[in-house]
């Protein structure tokens, strides 16, 4: 399965606004993650393209979309209510899509926390987990864990895979988060990786190999969750 094997759809908000997607399945698929974009590039980016991939190839479906000020051009993201409106559509697109999938929800950065947002509100239906690809706790240079608080209203299971170099996740305050939602969370660490799960060349390792430890991970995490 790959990218260029996606199936272009689109997806209706509300009246007059609807925004695109792309789903993959695999055969024999065990589950589908509706992927929502970080705050700076849409469903497209290589890296959103790259992780839907190497999830088909592990077996797991996958519906990326785009938020509704990416759909538009705009730099400027969405206010809560209507991103959660877009995850909420989102949801259930991929459930009518893939009827006989398990569902598992999230995204990168901005998109993984409207989506925890989305759920702490009221619960995603068919939703059985959230899996963050770097979780955003705080801006870069401002620590804080104020951005964490709804998670505690979130009772499905959650996977953070975060980069012990995230500027974005401070290991100091996301740890302790992680601990206080207790057997809910799990927190998978990619050593050396950043926000983007990028390494430094001196890590002895490279984003390929990084990427590969998350989606595994990942993959194991979702055989949990769905079994």
């Amino acid at each position: 399965m790959t990218a260029e094997a996606a199936e272009h759809l689109r997806i209706e908000i509300s009246p007059g606004d609807a925004v695109s997607a792309l789903l993959i399945r695999p055969p024999q698929a065990r589950a589908c993650y509706v992927f929502a974009h970080g705050a700076g590039a849409g469903m497209t980016h290589k890296s959103m393209a790259t992780v839907a991939t190497g999830l088909g190839e592990r077996g797991i479906a996958s519906l990326r979309y785009q938020f509704s000020y990416m759909e538009k051009g705009s730099k400027r993201p969405d206010a809560p209510k209507l991103a959660h409106a877009a995850v909420r559509a989102a949801v259930a697109e991929a459930a009518r899509c893939c009827p006989s999938l398990p569902l598992v929800a999230g995204g990168r950065s901005f998109g993984g926390r409207m989506t925890s947002q989305a759920q702490a509100l009221a619960p995603l239906s068919g939703v059985r987990g959230l899996a963050f690809l770097g979780f955003p706790l705080h801006p870069a240079g401002a620590p804080s864990s104020e951005r964490a608080k709804h998670l505690a209203d979130v009772e499905v299971p959650m996977l953070f895979l975060q980069g012990t170099r995230d500027a974005l996740a401070e290991l100091n305050l996301l740890e302790p988060v992680v601990k206080s939602l207790g057997s809910r969370a799990t927190l998978h660490l990619l050593e050396g990786a950043d926000h983007s799960f990028h390494v430094l060349k001196s890590s002895g390792r490279n984003d390929r190999a990084v990427l590969d430890e998350a989606l595994d991970a990942f993959a194991a995490w979702i055989e949990d969750v769905v079994r």
